[in-house]
């Protein structure tokens, strides 16, 4: 209600101004009434007395007020201003005592609104007097919180402070404290449990946290120094018994050493304990264990070694088993049959297959049973066996000295050969004893490569343990294999022709031991060329080539020559290329040479029928190149005589001429090739006795009639072609 009231009496008081501004308006406009009743309001600020009016203004404020609402209605009308305006007053009185009882009718309600304004104003009082209070409280509280955040951060700090305190001690305390379950298991458990490895670590690492402290003068550490070192004392003990057994087990007889080696392999860590807490005892196993070992292997190489020998092939090369000694030399009354045996010193055969991966790393031989076998194998199987056994033995030894003894680099290899060094001694020695007197050749070469091969195999391995002892192999098989080589050549070199019996067109023994060795030794040296080898073949092959042709002049005619030399080149070159490779220098060498003499042997053979005509052909041949062919047109009886000895004897003379091939050479295939040869370069000769014929000189001859087509005649060849 008291709202209401309010809201009224604005609106009235809103009204009685809007009244009394247009009364005002048209007292102004009023012109024929009173001109002095014109308030100077309506003109502002302007001053129409003063000299400095500007009618233009005043004209814009008249313009301004009679666009008043009121005053144009008035105008317009043309309403008695001073009656309007009592009238207006009248109303104005109405309205206000209309008023004055309205208030009075809502006095009640006012003064119910004045007094729920003044209990408004007390409760509005109280509460700023609350708030100012609270704020007050916030401002105490505020500082109470930063106080406590200041406390927080230095509990926190003080916190980890001794967290970190905590850590470091308590790990202190734990290091620092020996546990009965440790005490117990060191000193009753045996040493092959796991719980006794266990604490075993657990031991070490106090042992050593201790010596740590006792470099940092920790009082706490002689609390527990005595029974630490009392534990160590007792696993130092029992670990040295356990340890020496394993190695005194090694000597029993039949004992397969490589079994307690895995077991001292899982126990590793005792011998890294006792490096670390008793070096003396470290050394003491150390130095047992390398002189059992050295023993062992000594005396298993050396049985070994012993009893290989004996499967030995009894027939070996001897000095006088060179390839230059004739087949016919004398020996003493207990020398061997020296043919046969002689023969295979410089055959490969299946010797070369002890190369192969298969055989190189195959399975040992072992003697006995090759005794009850009776078996016999050739010095490189052997070789091979024994060297296979110690580089497999050796290169597990290695790995065991290095995994247990933890030992690397020249440290590894010095331990190595302080256990293998009296065995490979032994083994140089025999190798030197056996290379002073053998002259087996092929034997050295195989197991020089034999070396070559097991040098390859260990590098793979990354195990360098047998390198020493394998180059100095090399070095004792390496010089043998040259003298034996030098002594062979010199062999060829000194052969006298005229003691080598009878003369013989076949292929000699001698060139035919020379194709088996050198096939053999090129197949060979093929994986691992050697210069120092190519070198002594190149010598070897010329002392060959020199022997063949020595052997050649003592046949009294030229074609048992080159029939002579013809076999002995294709002998040689059909064996060197059953092996060698199709471009090897051997090769390509003798194929030159058995060229050269084939095409000279067909030359040769087609001599005796057929060379007056094979004369005519090339002496005219080479008159036709200088132009003076006309010297032999007075030949007409030569030709006539040429012409009709081919036609009637050709076919008994290619007859015969095959026959003699084929009984002259001991390959039929190379003797075919020899025929197909010889008929090719007949029909080449005739071909070019028709060219010479044709020519102006003889073209008036009537014997060219009697000529043999030539087609027809290369039809009648090919029926001479042999087959086989």
């Amino acid at each position: 209600m008291a709202e209401a009231l309010i809201a009224g009496a604005v609106h009235i008081n809103t009204s009685v101004d809007s009244v009394t501004g247009a009364m005002a308006c048209i007292t102004l406009h009023d012109e024929k009434s009173n001109f002095d009743v014109i308030p100077p309001l309506n003109f502002g600020h302007l001053d129409i007395t003063t000299d400095e009016l500007i009618l233009d203004e005043v004209d814009i404020h008249i313009q301004a007020n009679l666009e008043d609402d009121l005053v144009k209605e008035a105008l317009k009308t043309g309403v008695d201003l001073r009656q309007y305006s009592r009238q207006v007053e009248t109303e104005l009185q109405q309205i206000e005592q209309a008023s004055i009882k309205d208030y009075i009718k809502e006095s009640q309600n006012i003064a119910s609104l004045h007094n729920q304004i003044t209990a408004c104003d007390s409760i509005l009082e109280r509460m700023e007097g609350m708030l100012s209070s609270f704020q007050s409280d916030l401002s105490s509280i505020s500082s109470e919180i930063q106080t406590l955040q200041q406390q927080s951060v230095s509990m926190n700090m003080r916190l980890k402070n001794r967290q970190a305190v905590r850590s470091q001690l308590s790990q202190l305390v734990d290091e620092l404290v020996v546990p009965s379950t440790m005490i117990s298991v060191v000193l009753d458990s045996p040493v092959t449990e796991q719980e006794f490895l266990e604490q075993l670590h657990e031991l070490n690492n106090k042992i050593n946290f201790a010596k740590e402290l006792s470099f940092r003068e920790t009082l706490a550490c002689s609390d527990i120094q005595d029974i630490v070192d009392r534990l160590k004392i007792k696993a130092v003990s029992k670990i040295r018994e356990f340890i020496l057994q394993k190695i005194y087990s090694f000597r029993k007889p039949m004992t397969n050493y490589q079994i307690p080696q895995n077991t001292l392999l899982k126990y590793r860590f005792f011998y890294q304990f006792l490096l670390a807490n008793e070096r003396t005892v470290a050394k003491e196993i150390r130095d047992e264990y390398v002189d059992t070992m050295s023993k062992i292997y000594l005396s298993y190489f050396k049985s070994y070694s012993g009893r290989l020998l004996k499967v030995q092939y009894e027939d070996v090369a001897d000095k006088d088993d060179l390839m230059g000694v004739e087949d016919t030399a004398k020996k003493g009354f207990f020398s061997k049959p020296s043919l046969k045996s002689r023969n295979t010193i410089f055959t490969l055969g299946q010797r070369g297959a002890i190369l192969s991966p298969a055989e190189l790393e195959g399975p040992i031989l072992i003697p006995h049973a090759a005794q009850r076998g009776d078996s016999r194998y050739p010095y490189e199987t052997l070789f091979r066996s024994q060297h296979y056994a110690l580089l497999d033995n050796g290169c597990r030894e290695f790995l065991f000295l290095s995994d247990f003894f933890m030992v690397a680099g020249n440290s590894a290899l010095d331990l190595f050969n302080s256990i293998m060094g009296k065995t490979l001694s032994i083994f140089l020695k025999n190798l030197s004893a056996y290379l002073s007197d053998c002259y087996d050749s092929i034997a050295v070469f195989l197991c020089i490569h034999i070396i070559l091969r097991f040098r390859a195999i260990i590098a793979k391995r990354n195990i360098p343990a047998l390198d020493k002892y394998l180059e100095a192999v090399l070095e004792l098989l390496w010089p043998r294999f040259e003298l034996i080589l030098e002594m062979n050549i010199q062999s060829i070199r000194n052969t006298d022709p005229q003691k080598l019996g009878v003369l013989d067109t076949r292929p000699h023994y001698i060139t035919r031991r020379y194709a088996e060795f050198s096939s053999a030794i090129v197949s060979i040296n093929q994986t691992f060329p050697n210069e120092r080898t190519n070198t002594l073949l190149g010598q070897l092959q010329i002392e060959v080539e020199n022997f063949v042709l020595k052997m050649a002049a003592e046949f009294p005619s030229r074609r048992d020559q080159l029939i002579f030399l013809i076999n002995n080149y294709d002998m040689m070159l059909s064996v060197l290329m059953e092996r060698a490779a199709d471009d090897s220098k051997e090769v390509e060498s003798f194929q030159q040479l058995l060229l050269a003499r084939t095409q000279e042997f067909i030359e040769e053979i087609l001599s005796p029928p057929f060379g007056g005509m094979i004369a005519f052909v090339k002496e005219s041949e080479a008159l036709m190149e200088k132009g003076q062919l006309d010297k032999l047109k007075n030949d007409e009886a030569r030709i006539t005589q040429l012409v009709r000895g081919f036609s009637g004897t050709w076919k008994q003379s290619v007859e015969a001429l095959s026959q003699d091939v084929m009984r002259s050479f001991t390959n039929f295939k190379n003797g075919t090739s020899i025929i197909q040869g010889a008929l090719t370069q007949l029909i080449q000769y005739y071909h070019g006795f028709h060219k010479v014929l044709s020519q102006p000189t003889f073209r008036s001859l009537a014997v060219r009639s009697e000529l043999i087509n030539l087609h027809h005649l290369m039809v009648e060849v090919k029926k001479h072609k042999p087959n086989f």
